[in-house]
């Protein structure tokens, strides 16, 4: 960790903070099953979420981005989605209490997300974490996505810390390298949404917790 206090600990969204993939793998069956089509096994949906719908209409129908198809098969996933987000999706076991610490500590704590705000806002309204978010900070918001730095940066400005001061969480590479980007602490969360055979040890995060327990210790003790 920074030699500086901490001031923020900012984390991804899907894979990090929420467990938001029963949801995905619902609604994706659900196309499916319209479709007469098989449903797909629950872990190979999960590993697929952080790269989000696109590569989740893939997986399914083995269609990709710009051919016949595939527009309206994303805004299908996409519209059923948004009308059930927050169906199953639920915090990773430990934030709530992890959260509660960083409030008591007056650290504060926010969302960096490549997760659209018509979709991230209302899902963290119905989380009703407590203390609420300082920030949230998504594609809406920015020029430049993750793995750019610039939604990081922009949200420790909204916070008023400094990225030195501050951490961010997340569950694949390119969040690694946002934050690394941005001059941030970075730990890499490996209960997130991985796939098969990929490790969190290649990301060069400069901590990597294997649970939230295990990411208080690091950020608490």
């Amino acid at each position: 960790m920074s030699s500086e206090p901490l001031e923020a600990v900012l984390f991804d969204l899907d894979g990090t903070l929420l467990d938001t993939a029963p949801d995905f793998a619902r609604v994706l069956n659900h196309m499916l099953a319209e479709r007469d089509m098989p449903a797909l096994p629950y872990d190979r949906i999960r590993a697929t979420v952080s790269h989000g719908a696109r590569a989740l209409v893939e997986l399914a129908f083995a269609v990709k981005d710009g051919e016949p198809g595939f527009a309206p098969l994303r805004s299908r996933l996409l519209s059923l989605y948004e009308a059930g987000l927050a169906i199953e999706t639920t915090p990773f076991d430990g934030i709530r209490a992890l959260l509660g610490h960083l409030g008591a500590r007056g650290i504060a704590w926010g969302v960096v997300t490549n997760k659209p705000h018509y979709l991230a806002e209302p899902l963290m309204a119905a989380m009703g974490f407590d203390p609420a978010a300082a920030v949230l900070v998504c594609p809406d918001h920015v020029s430049r996505t993750k793995p750019d730095p610039e939604p990081l940066l922009l949200a420790c400005r909204l916070i008023g810390c400094s990225p030195g001061a501050s951490v961010y969480v997340g569950d694949h590479a390119r969040d690694i390298e946002a934050g690394r980007r941005a001059g941030m602490h970075t730990i890499a969360a490996a209960w997130g949404y991985l796939a098969e055979g990929e490790s969190a040890d290649v990301w060069e995060a400069n901590q990597i917790a294997r649970s939230v327990p295990e990411l208080q210790d690091i950020l608490l003790n």
